[in-house]
């Protein structure tokens, strides 16, 4: 089952307070998305280090409910 595009947003807003994000729905199925997610929690952090924000918003639901999420990350 995907997880709903307003639930994803809301999961990754909840965890980096301020955060801008964007979600596209890549494949019009619910379940290969990008984020373009904006953030002055990111700033000084590697990619990966962003990244792994991302990753920890979402508590695991990557690769299950949610299958494919494509992550451009900018720090402002």
């Amino acid at each position: 089952m995907a997880m709903n595009a307003d639930d994803i947003v809301s999961m990754i807003t909840d965890a980096i307070k301020g955060a801008d994000v964007e979600l596209i729905d890549l494949a019009g199925d619910g379940d290969h998305y990008k984020a373009i997610i904006k953030s002055t929690a990111f700033a000084g952090l590697s990619r990966i280090a962003q990244h792994q924000l991302v990753y920890a918003a979402l508590k695991g639901k990557m690769g299950g409910e949610l299958h494919a999420l494509a992550l451009e990350t900018h720090a402002i």
